[in-house]
């Protein structure tokens, strides 16, 4: 009786790690098929100055909005720069921006960029006046301008 319960185990861990390496399987093929605009990467001004991306590659920058830069146009097309402290690149957007986009704070903006300037379809909202993503931060950090929420100035 023990050999039919062993075989019994044995059969069903075969299945259960069966299951779990089709799964897998599964989940990777999916990755692969998934357009290449899913996996968007965030770049800073600088990166993007440095090394300018073709105008056919969709990504995000990220920093904060130059002050002085905002301008708005007819209707909703609104132009500013955005900024890490290192570079600043222009940014021309149409539609209706955050409740709490103003100059001097931190955003995010996905599109192109097309003849020096970054042709943003969609710019990120803010979880809250003190949200800033990490990328960001961590790009402001390497600049030495990063400003904490809580007004201390913090340098590397």
């Amino acid at each position: 009786m023990t050999g039919g319960l062993k075989s019994l185990k044995k059969r069903r861990r075969i299945q259960v790690l069966s299951i779990a390496g089709v799964c897998v399987a599964l989940v990777l093929v999916l990755l692969a098929f998934l357009p290449d605009d899913s996996f968007q990467f965030f770049r800073s001004p600088t990166e993007v100055a440095e090394a300018p991306p073709l105008p056919t590659e969709r990504f995000r920058i990220g920093g904060l909005v130059e002050e002085g830069s905002l301008v708005r146009g007819q209707g909703e097309q609104i132009s500013f720069a955005v900024t890490d402290g290192g570079a600043s690149v222009p940014v021309v957007y149409t539609g209706i921006l955050p409740d709490l986009f103003e100059e001097g704070q931190g955003m995010v903006a996905q599109g192109n960029y097309v003849n020096g300037r970054f042709e943003a379809v969609e710019i990120l909202a803010k979880h809250d006046e003190t949200y800033m993503p990490a990328e960001v931060v961590d790009a402001l950090k390497e600049q030495g301008v990063y400003q904490a929420p809580d007004g201390e100035v913090v340098t590397n």
